[in-house]
């Protein structure tokens, strides 16, 4: 005798929950559901219907990586490109802002120099670009100058400082915030440039800077090592200038003591 054939009641379709748990795909098994009976209804090929579903899931989890790559880059702030005043500041060049915002030139791992007086909004552009970068998949990471000299010389104190540049070279941008608002000794200017050595041709710099390339051989303290760092920061690069009042001041006299607006005069 044959052995009896075994017969399973498992319903179609119902270890769907538990297999897909085990592929993490929450956003699949969220709209599964109604997916399928959209699927049903409308009579959709099989592919169709898989693509759809995986479709929400890919997005969902660039979404999650754009913001977790946006939290470890460590902006000071939350700027994006939709929330800058072109109409205030007409030294953005916006058809250049925007261009750079398609992020070609992190592809040819090339450089954007921002400068300007305090207030014109050259944090405001860096972080904008630099969060498209990170929607796009790119690392970021954001720091002062000051700051990046600081993680370089702990770095040097233990040995380490070949160690620590490859590893900031696994970002595809850095943010070098303010060079020019404190002067850097001699030593934190060689580590400095030892950065923006490193990722020469190798990954992108953003740069801000409230003083001119002629006024950074005083605030590095040697001429000879502004050079240098000048040289390989502009082999590849986009300039900015911007111009105008402090947007920060202009809002203060804008305003009364109470921080209300002035009442407009006729």
């Amino acid at each position: 005798m044959s052995p009896a054939k075994t017969t399973t009641s498992t319903a179609v379709g119902e270890r769907l929950p538990y297999l897909l748990a085990k592929m993490k795909a929450p956003r699949v098994l969220e709209r599964l559901e109604h997916t399928a009976a959209r699927a049903r209804e409308e009579g959709w090929p099989y592919e169709q219907f898989l693509e759809t579903l995986l479709e929400a899931e890919v997005f969902a989890r660039d979404a999650s990586g754009a913001r977790q790559r946006i939290r470890h880059a460590a902006f000071p702030a939350h700027k994006t490109l939709e929330d800058f005043d072109f109409a205030a500041q007409p030294g953005a060049q916006k058809p250049l802002i925007l261009h750079l915002a398609q992020l070609a030139w992190i592809a040819e791992r090339s450089n954007v120099c921002l400068f300007g007086p305090p207030g014109t909004g050259k944090t405001h552009l860096s972080i904008a670009l630099a969060i498209r970068a990170c929607q796009a998949g790119h690392r970021v990471a954001f720091a002062t100058a000051q700051q990046w000299v600081d993680r370089l010389e702990v770095a040097q104190h233990r040995n380490a400082l070949d160690d620590e540049l490859r590893r900031i070279e696994r970002y595809a941008l850095i943010v070098v915030d303010e060079i020019g608002y404190l002067p850097l000794e001699r030593q934190a200017a060689n580590l400095l440039f030892a950065l923006v050595a490193r990722r020469y041709e190798r990954g992108s710099v953003i740069v801000t800077s409230n003083r001119g390339f002629e006024a950074w051989g005083e605030i590095l303290g040697d001429a000879m090592v502004a050079a240098a760092l000048i040289d390989r920061l502009i082999h590849h690069a986009h300039m900015i200038t911007l111009k105008g009042k402090s947007y920060r001041l202009r809002d203060r006299a804008g305003a009364t003591p109470s921080g209300r607006p002035r009442p407009q005069t006729p």
